[in-house]
């Protein structure tokens, strides 16, 4: 009989970064999940035994992943994936599910892509910080969420430092450098009325340049992530203060209540109003 252990990471109003759900299992043989897509990032660390991974890359085209003790492999959302445990050694796994605005930025530093899930450590000993903290998490579920959260992002810190990818795409790292620059100056300004070409001059790059590797690296484009940025930090003053929202509009850099409406129905599908009197913490 398969143990598994699964907590849902209580709401704490997180926005920028934040965990979903967390667990283990001891799968039992041939146990199966999927054909399955996430709505949030998703990490598997396999402790011990041997699975498949079967994962469609962006052009629908499936590849097949044997896994052992040691390696593990991130789900990115809307991904379609099926895992299968091994008939004759099971896996025994430890997951966690997370998202946030600045997700996509850190998982994009480990390496791990849609096309390159797997993850393997540079060494024997390189992932034992990382394992430690996922575990710490699991073991510790029910302490406060800022303690988790504190342990979530020495978990992350390890996964970058220590995966092989992580390592090869620090190397090539210019572009990287730039789209963090760039990320680095809307975090401090989208209150600000910045523009594309703006944010490009911050970075010494024209604005196309800027736009071509913001894309490849995040897999969005530069003006859907300020929005983005934007409406989160909305939604946060929303569900968490008392601010009429024609004064969260401006505080958000939208200079009128019309442009704001239309952003943020664009990336919740709900007006400001509406999602505010679902959301809003009494």
């Amino acid at each position: 009989m398969s143990k598994k252990i699964s907590r849902i990471f209580p709401d704490e109003g997180y926005f920028d970064f934040f965990m979903v759900q967390f667990g283990y299992e001891e799968c039992e043989p041939t146990n199966i999940f999927g054909p399955a897509t996430r709505n949030h990032f998703l990490f598997h660390y396999v402790l011990s035994g041997k699975g498949v991974l079967y994962s469609d890359n962006d052009r629908d085209v499936t590849s097949e992943y044997n896994l052992e003790g040691g390696q593990g492999f991130m789900i990115w959302p809307g991904q379609r994936n099926t895992y299968k445990a091994d008939e004759d050694d099971p896996w025994t796994y430890m997951w966690v599910e997370f998202d946030g605005l600045k997700a996509k930025e850190y998982v994009t530093r480990s390496g791990l892509t849609s096309q390159r899930p797997v993850y393997n450590a540079r060494g024997p000993e390189e992932h034992e910080k990382m394992k430690n903290e996922l575990q710490y998490i699991i073991d510790h579920a029910n302490s406060q969420p800022i303690e988790l959260m504190g342990h979530f992002y020495l978990f992350l810190g390890a996964l970058i430092e220590s995966s092989a990818l992580g390592r090869k795409t620090a190397a090539g790292g210019l572009q990287i450098f730039y789209v963090n620059e760039a990320v680095k100056y809307i975090d401090q300004h989208y209150q600000d009325k910045i523009t594309i070409e703006g944010i490009a001059a911050h970075c010494n790059l024209n604005r196309s340049y800027l736009g071509k590797i913001f894309k490849t690296v995040l897999k969005t484009t530069l003006q859907d992530f300020l929005i983005r940025y934007r409406v989160n930090k909305a939604c946060e003053l929303l569900k968490l203060s008392n601010h009429p929202i024609g004064e969260i509009c401006g505080m958000v850099g939208y200079p009128n209540l019309f442009d704001f409406s239309r952003a943020f129905k664009k990336v919740t599908g709900k007006s400001p109003r509406d999602w505010r009197n679902e959301n809003k913490l009494r």
